[in-house]
């Protein structure tokens, strides 16, 4: 019998691979979306899995559309993705930040505990709860200390600690991934990665002349979202439910990013770069590498991408994206 995934948050970079990754797998998929007064712009991620899933309106803030979701999916396995993303806008939006990535998860548990407790829960947690929390070997890991940064990592942190209380108090199959950056060109670009790399596909080919980013110093520890919903599913699916990190423990700065793009391009990245205190942080998270050596242990995962070949395909898609 087919196994059944509620994906919130399937619209967006995680919740398209990860649903295409699930029909892969044989499972039934439905997913809720947030209405958007743009249709064209709601679901452009997922229109080509149009006849393949089910998707219904719904939202984390909203108890009733949730429990009318899960009693209609009676799902066997729920993986929240749903979030306000963007760590930088956080700052600007905090409370409906906390609202949604927060006590949207709260709402979450809530009807899954009452709704469908034999059903298995992930949570996407987040590197942004660690701040700039980091072991002496230059590392972060479950022990280490969570210290965020921005309204996101708090709101993240809270999250994260109400799955452990739930899986522990209700006897919960419940899960947080601490899933490090992972990019992939359904990337929003108003990410660094996509805006780095649209931007200069954009210069190479004359239709722009700058870049404006914020810290080029910043050090991030970047995958692909493809890799990182395998582990999804690994860790929803192991036998005991479990928190793990997901990470390559490579670290780059922007810079890097910078020069790579660029110089994949012929292009020096500091004929166009411009910085601009606007994309600067309130509060700046400086350095984050993920220890994920649990999650290649005990799950057996390994990413297939390499920061390089995230990065070419990126450019690729971009490339023949601004030519059509």
């Amino acid at each position: 019998m087919k196994k059944t995934a509620l994906i919130t948050g399937i619209a967006g970079q995680d919740g398209s691979y990860l649903t295409e990754h699930l029909i892969e797998k044989g499972y039934n998929v439905a997913g809720i979306i947030r209405r958007n007064s743009v249709v064209e712009n709601q679901n452009s991620r997922i229109d080509h899995l149009d006849d393949k899933i089910e998707t219904l309106y719904g939202d984390l803030l909203d108890i009733p559309s949730l429990t009318r979701i899960v009693r209609k999916v009676k799902p066997d396995e729920i993986y929240n993705l749903g979030a306000m993303s963007h760590v930088r806008i956080s700052f600007d939006v905090p409370s409906f930040t906390i609202q949604t990535n927060a006590l949207g998860v709260l709402n979450l548990l809530e009807v899954y505990k009452a709704e469908c407790p034999k059903a298995k829960f992930y949570q996407a947690s987040s590197s942004e709860m660690f701040g700039n929390s980091v072991d002496p070997d230059g590392s972060q890991r479950l022990t280490t200390p969570m210290r965020p940064v921005s309204p996101y990592g708090c709101a993240k942190v809270l999250a994260y600690n109400l799955v452990v209380h739930y899986r522990n108090a209700y006897n919960l199959h419940a899960s947080n991934g601490i899933l490090f950056n992972h990019e992939s060109p359904r990337r929003g670009s108003n990410f660094v990665t996509n805006k780095v790399v649209k931007t200069a596909v954009q210069i190479k080919q004359g239709i722009t002349d700058k870049l404006e980013l914020g810290n080029m110093d910043s050090s991030r520890d970047w995958g692909h979202s493809k890799d990182y919903v395998r582990a999804m599913s690994m860790i929803v699916n192991h036998r005991v439910p479990r928190d793990f990190i997901v990470a390559t423990g490579e670290t780059r700065t922007v810079r890097d990013l910078c020069m790579y793009v660029f110089g994949r391009l012929d292009m020096d990245y500091r004929d166009f770069v411009v910085q601009n205190p606007v994309y600067v942080r309130p509060e700046e998270l400086k350095y984050l590498r993920g220890d994920a050596s649990e999650a290649r242990d005990v799950l057996g995962w390994r990413p297939e991408y390499t920061f390089e070949s995230m990065l070419d395909e990126m450019i690729d898609f971009w490339e023949k994206e601004n030519t059509e």
